[in-house]
């Protein structure tokens, strides 16, 4: 029997991954990047980009239901979400199951991408491109969230930022933290993806320092997204209102159980334990 070729994600200096894959669905350059979808033996249907893993449809929900609930269901009322990226619409699927929520816009400059997983994602996000409520744009965050348009306009905005590398570089740094604060309503909530500390810990020191400079609160929860290698990832997150608290987090766990949602990551119980950081993680958070 023939051996399975292997994909390689090189993402971190002296450390890789492998996965075996048992088919290649795409293999193609958009203007942007290298754009690989494949099945696995392991981690289900993967897509990569430029060879870094973006989302697998085993440990997906890890990601996208963090990013995207707990900060809804602290808030309580959100009605109007952006989401930064995210073209494989698995984070945009999660905000479309809350009914009060009016309006999802998706900004995402490679139409490729979201092509291509339009396609070969459906089972994450069939429902969502269905949804009358999703408006999909294939354009630079960083120039939409700079539009009038967008002046106070969203409840919550997620950066579904890939790593600082390519196009993605523009998704990072105080110019575009500027322009998420003033595309936000009052009350409202932004939720960035922030690296794996054990071994991107700049980043979250940079991310914080910076969005202090921005918004009265900010701060720092966990998740585990198995093929994100390094154990916790870390999500920041920034508004004028506190998040995690002890108030917050029982209204949470109140919404949750009021809008009978339907999570394979989320529940209150982890949401809770989401803001409990390791100590060197914790030395990470500048004072």
């Amino acid at each position: 029997m023939a051996k399975l070729p292997e994909a390689k994600e090189r993402l971190h200096k002296g450390y890789a991954q492998s996965m075996q894959v048992t088919k290649v669905l795409a293999d193609e350059r958009s203007p942007y990047q290298h754009i690989r979808i494949f099945d696995t033996v392991a981690n289900g249907r993967v897509m990569t980009l430029d060879d870094i893993v973006q989302i697998t449809s085993r440990d997906e929900s890890a990601y996208a239901d963090m990013l995207t609930h707990l900060p809804m269901l602290e808030h309580g009322k959100v009605e109007r979400v952006m989401i930064v990226g995210g073209g494989d619409l698995s984070i945009a699927d999660e905000a479309l199951k809350h009914k009060n929520v009016k309006e999802v816009v998706l900004v995402d400059i490679d139409g490729r991408v979201i092509e291509l997983c339009r396609k070969l994602f459906g089972e994450v996000n069939a429902k969502a491109f269905r949804d009358r409520r999703m408006t999909v744009e294939v354009a630079d965050a960083f120039e939409y969230l700079g539009r009038k348009s967008s002046k106070n306009r969203f409840d919550l905005i997620i950066a579904d930022r890939p790593d600082p590398v390519g196009p993605g570089k523009a998704l990072f740094g105080e110019t575009f933290y500027d322009r998420v604060k003033g595309a936000l309503r009052k009350g409202g909530y932004a939720s960035f993806q922030t690296g794996v500390p054990f071994y991107q810990p700049w980043e979250i020191i940079e991310a914080l320092q910076e969005l202090s400079q921005f918004f009265p609160r900010s701060g720092l929860y966990l998740t585990v997204v198995p093929t994100y290698i390094g154990g916790f990832m870390a999500l920041s997150w920034a508004g004028s209102q506190p998040l995690g608290t002890k108030a917050g987090i029982k209204r949470a766990a109140k919404a949750f159980k009021k809008a009978k949602l339907k999570c394979d990551y989320y529940n209150p119980a982890i949401h809770e334990a989401a803001f409990a950081l390791p100590e060197w993680i914790r030395k990470l958070v500048p004072k």
